[in-house]
């Protein structure tokens, strides 16, 4: 039986593309390190001369400000280490429902999707790296406010406990996946047909599948339709 000639091209291919996806976010995540530090350290400047000047409601723009070039810093950090092979994991004990409404908030106030909504109480803690995934999170969330439906997006949250696993579940009701294009979601640079004005280089849910492998996890879609799209997400209890 000769071999599957198309077989070490395939190989080549995901080779070549892991080593693309290498590359931009280190030289994205490297390129963003200065500017995050200087905004930050400016920031703080500011903070220190004028701080007996300022209102509250100044003071408090100010070191929200530091609070997020902070958090940027972090963010830029873990991904040039999960380019670099080597993602610095630091799991600790994450409030999952705290966790959500804090990304949840963020991406409304940066959307303006004001009539969206959110299901997620009652959420367990988990022990994760609380950066790593609170990007994964981050971009599913950002992925059901962007890909909405007529109606006004709502995004559910669950997750179960399955023997030594975590079952977390990201519902969303908004235009759904084709069916012909959801063995690529996750594909490298590859962003759906119909997406419209919708930013973004088509990384976002191949980095979160990274960022899951990193902690010992997965990610799958596990439906859609016209009704809307659920993925869940395994990450290792303990």
């Amino acid at each position: 039986m000769s071999p599957n000639p198309t077989k070490p091209l395939e190989t080549n291919i995901a080779g070549d593309n892991e080593e693309r996806i290498k590359r931009f976010l280190a030289t994205a995540s490297h390129d963003l390190q200065s500017p995050l530090r200087h905004i930050a350290m400016y920031a703080e400047l500011l903070l220190d001369d004028l701080e007996e000047a300022l209102e509250d409601e100044q003071l408090q723009s100010l070191r929200m400000i530091i609070e997020k070039a902070q958090a940027a810093q972090r963010l830029t950090k873990a991904l040039m280490s999960l380019a670099g092979g080597a993602p610095q994991v630091t799991p600790e004990l994450v409030d999952l429902t705290a966790l959500a409404e804090k990304i949840w908030s963020e991406l409304i106030e940066e959307t303006g999707a004001r009539d969206a909504t959110l299901a997620s109480q009652r959420l367990p803690s988990i022990r994760t790296d609380p950066t790593l995934f609170g990007l994964v999170l981050r971009q599913l969330i950002s992925n059901a406010l962007t890909y909405r439906s007529s109606s006004p997006p709502h995004v559910a949250m669950t997750a179960e406990r399955e023997g030594a696993s975590w079952l977390i579940r990201i519902s969303d009701n908004g235009m759904g996946i084709d069916p012909a294009y959801r063995e690529r979601i996750f594909d490298p640079f590859w962003k759906l047909p119909n997406a419209g004005a919708a930013s973004g280089a088509g990384l976002g849910l191949t980095t979160a599948q990274e960022l899951l492998k990193a902690l010992g996890g997965d990610i799958s879609l596990e439906h859609s339709d016209e009704s809307g799209s659920r993925f869940i997400i395994r990450l290792p209890a303990g």
